[in-house]
């Protein structure tokens, strides 16, 4: 059999999955920006995700609000901005340039023709206007450092003119500009999230200029994203890659093609990873457990997850729009959910059994006290709630 038919069984998978998403107690990181090294990107739409992401595969867990802290708003080695399917995630700082030649110039053209529109039938005034209105908040921008929209229009005091939006329709509502103009700005690459205000758990934030990148190639950056996904992911099939990415299959085959990519055998039909990893992989050491959180790049990595999270499990793990609630990891499997309680004690519950012994919830234990020694007394909700956890959290 050649190299191009091997067949990958879940246990396998699952080894990789411990070993490249650095859950397995001997893989875990060093610092928030090998954890982001190592997965590419952490869903980044609950600030709160983030952190607790990159505490789950800390090897002390006890420097995540501070390390990522720095990572993110001090030494900039990470920064947080609109990337696939026009989501907001948390990249390597040296990605920026990939990932907005990528994903990000496509979707932009698109916003920014939609807000134009928007404001035309509204009587708003036209491109030359916001264009002017645009040059004149990132100067703005550039002189604070980082600020808010409201202290963006201090400076620029058009960013607070309003237009209705679907005037007559039952969702007519009305826009301020500053609010679509940021949007536009961040899916074109020009503007990022910086420091929240309030804590690390706070969804309300600054902008900041985006780090200087070159204007890299379509098909180039796409195939160098692809392959730094599939080193960490793979393998996967033609359907995770197009989820994961959100691009047209075509530009996900053109990708394949460009890094010489290696189909293999997997229990759902052809998979695919990067070229010279088709070798087998041991597994970890100890057996492992994990508390991830909602959102979580593990648990959402891949479109079909049938080989690490039971069908019968996802109605209580899933919110209704197909977001990801807190996971409870034995081995790689998600065996149940985990929740916060008011006074911050982290509870959880099994959803399947199956050879989860007396070790297992020991080992599960022992993480939720991990948890909670760095989290202390910090209340953290999950953006998107799920079933299990709004029981568990009551």
């Amino acid at each position: 059999m050649g190299d191009e038919e091997r067949y990958f069984g879940v246990a396998e998978r699952r080894a990789r999955l411990a070993l490249r998403h650095r859950l397995a107690g001997a893989a875990r990181a060093a610092s928030p920006e090998e954890v982001a090294d190592w997965l590419v990107a952490l869903h980044g739409s609950d600030p709160a995700a983030v952190y607790l992401a990159v505490g789950a595969r800390l090897a002390d867990p006890a420097r995540t609000v501070s390390e990522t802290g720095r990572a993110l708003y001090e030494d900039r080695a990470l920064v947080r901005m609109h990337g696939m399917r026009h989501t907001v995630f948390v990249f390597p700082t040296d990605l920026t340039a990939v990932v907005h030649a990528s994903t990000g110039l496509t979707v932009a053209a698109r916003e920014r023709a939609k807000l134009l529109k928007d404001m035309a039938k509204a009587g708003a005034p036209d491109a030359a206007w916001l264009k002017e209105v645009e040059e004149s908040a990132l100067s703005a921008l550039a002189r604070r450092g980082q600020a808010t929209a409201a202290e963006l229009a201090e400076d620029e005091p058009r960013l607070r003119e309003q237009f209705v939006y679907a005037a007559g329709k039952s969702y007519q509502g009305v826009h301020t500009v500053s609010t679509r103009l940021l949007k536009v700005l961040g899916v074109e690459g020009k503007v990022v999230r910086g420091r929240p205000l309030g804590s690390w758990t706070s969804s309300q934030f600054r902008w900041a200029l985006a780090p200087a990148h070159p204007e890299l190639n379509e098909a180039e950056a796409q195939a160098s994203l692809l392959g730094r996904w599939l080193a960490a992911c793979g393998p996967a099939t033609e359907a995770d890659l197009k989820w994961w990415t959100g691009w047209r299959v075509t530009d996900v085959r053109r990708a394949l093609a460009a890094i010489g990519a290696r189909p293999v055998s997997l229990d759902e039909g052809v998979g695919y990873v990067v070229e010279g990893d088709v070798g087998p992989v041991a597994e970890p050491a100890e057996p492992w457990a994990a508390l991830l959180p909602a959102l979580d790049p593990t648990a959402m990595g891949w479109q079909q997850r049938d080989w690490y999270l039971a069908p019968e499990l996802r109605p209580a793990l899933f919110d209704y729009s197909g977001n990801v609630g807190p996971t409870v990891w034995w081995n790689g499997r998600v065996v149940g959910g985990w929740a916060q309680r008011a006074d911050g004690e982290i509870v959880w519950r099994l959803l399947d059994t199956e050879g989860v012994g007396r070790d297992a919830e020991a080992a599960i234990e022992a993480e939720a006290e991990r948890l909670r020694g760095w989290v202390g007394m910090t209340r953290v909700t999950p953006r998107f709630r799920t079933p299990v956890e709004k029981e568990l959290s009551a």
